[in-house]
């Protein structure tokens, strides 16, 4: 019964700035990886960016040096910080929590999505 909710999301000139925010239902401890996906019009969902449990960080290449992923374990939350912001960037951003070990998949669970739209 994991809930994940994202906000944050909105229409933003090319070159500015969003903050999207996850909040999880329980303790983001219980969850190996959290991330965040997004998906385009007639584009796959890709992974944007991730973050472990010992804080360790990954990134797609399209958004290396612009994005941000951090947690707020008391808070619960998952953060995404966006700044250089590209049209190519607007989608829908997907919050995704992973229960279990890199090793074993226990759960996988994912926000509603909440759009974000870069006009040039």
């Amino acid at each position: 019964q994991v809930q994940l909710v994202e906000s944050g999301g909105g229409l933003v000139q090319a070159g500015g700035s969003l903050r999207l925010s996850c909040a999880a239902s329980e303790s983001i401890f219980n969850f190996y990886v959290m991330g965040w996906y997004r998906q385009a019009p007639g584009k796959q969902r890709e992974l944007v960016a991730a973050i472990t449990g010992g804080s360790r960080t990954n990134y797609a290449d399209s958004v290396k040096g612009r994005f941000t992923i951090s947690r707020d374990n008391a808070k619960n939350t998952v953060y995404l910080q966006m700044n250089s912001l590209k049209p190519e960037d607007t989608a829908v951003y997907y919050c995704n929590a992973k229960r279990g070990s890199i090793d074993f998949l226990v759960g996988n669970y994912w926000g509603q999505g909440t759009q974000v739209t870069v006009s040039s």
